[in-house]
């Protein structure tokens, strides 16, 4: 019995007549950590926002939790477990942390703006239970020395802690994160390896990644599908990517 948390069956995407995504099909197994690479223009990010409802496909079906979706919205996306971040952190740079990680139950409310202007008992509760579930959060990524600083005060790796943070702060089973260690020192990316690893195991969250460095992508992924002008060229563990001679004249390089 198949354990895929997703399967991306033929989806197609074009802008203009230009195909971004062509034919695309593969399957994210729960549980692992799947990478996306492919050179800048293969379509991973358009197939992110695929995926998370940003961008309605031509043609194909996304099938999440075994249920089929030939047309799926950001919110809906949200509610049903789908969690998202992206290559510029959208974080609100005069807010603390606190308030940003917050952020990422703003679709999860199921009080009213007047219970909430009112201070009314059960939005009260809520608030005090999101507070709850984001102190969660900042111990689980240490950030709790930074709880109220501005975001826009903190270094730039941290910020895109904050970002992993807000988009976990939901509790998603599927996690997409476009580039999450971009523009990080060395250092930095080491960090976000672990964080995100740290994801996947204790978390139980299924992730998906778009990641241009190599090291990390083999020493981080279960499973890595290779794209090339919106087709897949390459499926499979990072062993038998590293292998098939195609990917690696491609995108991996070849030794001489």
């Amino acid at each position: 019995m198949s354990q895929a948390i997703l399967q991306v069956r033929d989806i197609s995407l074009s802008f203009k007549g230009v195909k971004a995504i062509n034919a695309l099909s593969f399957d994210v197994q729960r549980g692992e950590i799947c990478a996306l690479i492919g050179p800048n223009g293969a379509g991973k990010s358009s197939l992110l926002n695929v995926l998370n409802g940003v961008y309605r496909f031509d043609a194909g079906e996304i099938v999440f939790e075994q249920q089929h979706f030939h047309r799926i919205d950001p919110l809906g996306a949200a509610r049903r477990g789908i969690g998202r971040t992206f290559q510029n952190n959208a974080l609100f740079k005069k807010m603390s942390v606190l308030d940003n990680i917050l952020t990422g139950l703003s679709r999860h409310m199921s009080t009213r703006f007047i219970e909430q202007a009112l201070g009314l008992p059960r939005a009260r509760r809520e608030a005090e239970a999101f507070r709850r579930r984001a102190q969660g959060i900042l111990e689980f990524l240490e950030l709790q020395a930074h709880r109220d600083v501005p975001v826009g005060n903190l270094s730039y790796g941290l910020q895109k802690r904050v970002e992993l943070g807000r988009a976990l702060i939901a509790g998603p089973s599927l996690l997409l994160l476009d580039e999450p260690m971009a523009g990080m020192n060395a250092e930095e990316k080491q960090e976000m390896a672990r964080f995100v690893a740290d994801v996947n195991r204790d978390l139980g969250t299924t992730v998906v990644l778009i990641e241009h460095d190599m090291g990390v992508v083999m020493g981080l992924s279960d499973h890595v599908v290779v794209l090339d002008y919106g087709r897949k060229v390459g499926d499979g563990t990072p062993a038998q990517v590293q292998a098939n001679p195609d990917v690696i004249a491609a995108y991996l390089g070849v030794v001489h």
